[in-house]
């Protein structure tokens, strides 16, 4: 019981982002196999309806019952689950571009959700229920307690659980069901569920166009951290081989801006950037292959051994203005330049652009792009020969 409910519950947060949709699948999956339990005790055990359900010997069930109702259970279960809830969270999502993320929007996709999934789940419950109940009144004397727990379960968990108190919780619920800690958002793995990446990439195939060749391409970069946005309208291009320093008088900005393009945080929703032709944020993990980093307090040669090895094709360092770890970035640099396969791109964060621009010339890159990001989030980029 504790693997399956646990699993489930890790297996639904990853799907539908959100705390409290596993946590109500969970427990009325829970109820469900109450349901059946207890219908097969009062029948089987305590005699009740043993004469209409032709059950001739009552006393204890036989022992494997409850593991395989609950294995069967669980899996139907979670298929009416994801039926009704999918829907609801793709209308959510798709409303709430156009409208916002309100409490009405959320109360429409609730509505809308269940209008297209309910008939689907009823169809299937109905034929699932009809098998195992066949088996009830002329089945073999080990089976038909099986088959009377499934039916019941299953019975009760679409038309009472799926269908009656899922969409009523959800809407109570409303823009709160999707709500789920910042701690956890950044550690649990992304799936496209909806389609959302495909869609966008195929919006976004011809951006940026071919006259202008980046291995780094950004427009309207937004960058939220928490409720604060620390970056917003970020323009930039860098060619492969190139050197981009990214400064602000908020480290935290130019952050932001290094580990967004490293595919190691997010950017917000309508923000357009691509990195070694991977879009963003749909294809991070692509994106990561691609970009070693370098941060501060770190080993710096260590950081940088993907690019030295030649699997990296982009060199992310944050604070390359530190001097007392001028002298492991700049080896590093050379030492990663030298074992690129490819020209190496390198993207640096700085509060003194100057001492960044001195070591990338050191280090072997006779130019560098500066982009400033003001606390205003107005960026301003100039190059610097």
């Amino acid at each position: 019981g504790i693997f399956v409910v646990g699993l489930s519950f890790v297996l639904l947060m990853i799907v539908f982002r959100s705390i409290w949709v596993p946590l109500k699948a969970a427990v009325g999956y829970l109820l469900s196999i109450v349901a059946a339990f207890g219908v097969v005790a009062m029948v089987f055990e305590l005699g009740w309806g043993a004469d209409l359900l032709q059950v001739s010997k009552t006393g204890p069930v036989i022992a494997f019952m409850p593991i395989v109702v609950m294995g069967v259970l669980f899996g139907l279960a979670m298929d009416y689950e994801v039926f009704l809830v999918s829907r609801m969270r793709e209308d959510y999502v798709h409303g709430s571009r156009k409208r916002g993320a309100t409490h009405e929007v959320a109360v429409d996709s609730v509505k809308s959700g269940y209008a297209a999934s309910a008939r689907v789940v009823t169809a299937a419950a109905v034929i699932m229920f009809a098998v195992f109940a066949a088996f009830v009144p002329e089945g073999d004397i080990n089976i038909k307690p099986i088959a009377l727990a499934l039916a019941v379960g299953i019975a009760v968990d679409a038309f009472v659980i799926r269908m009656t108190l899922v969409p009523a919780i959800m809407a109570l619920l409303g823009k709160h069901a999707w709500w789920m800690p910042a701690w956890l958002e950044k550690r649990l793995p992304h799936f496209d569920i909806e389609g959302e990446a495909v869609e966008r990439e195929d919006q976004l195939a011809h951006w940026p166009s071919s006259e202008e060749p980046s291995v780094i391409a950004a427009d309207d970069l937004a960058i939220t951290i928490g409720d604060e946005r620390l970056v917003s309208d970020v323009s930039m291009r860098v060619a492969r081989g190139d050197a981009l320093v990214v400064t602000s008088h908020d480290p935290r900005a130019a952050r932001s801006v290094l580990l967004a393009v490293a595919g190691r945080i997010a950017p917000d929703e309508d923000s357009r950037l691509r990195v070694a032709g991977h879009l963003l944020p749909g294809r991070g993990s692509a994106v990561r292959s691609h970009v070693a980093v370098s941060l501060p307090g770190a080993d710096r040669s260590a950081s940088l051994l993907d690019a030295a090895d030649g699997r990296a094709r982009i060199v992310a360092i944050d604070s390359a203005d530190l001097p007392a770890e001028r002298s492991d970035m700049l080896a590093a640099l050379r030492h990663a330049r030298d074992a690129a396969k490819d020209p190496l791109t390198v993207i640096l964060t700085a509060a003194d652009p100057d001492a960044a621009t001195d070591l990338l010339a050191d280090a072997g890159w006779l130019g560098a792009s500066v982009l400033d990001v003001t606390p205003a989030g107005v960026a301003v980029s100039e190059v610097i020969a």
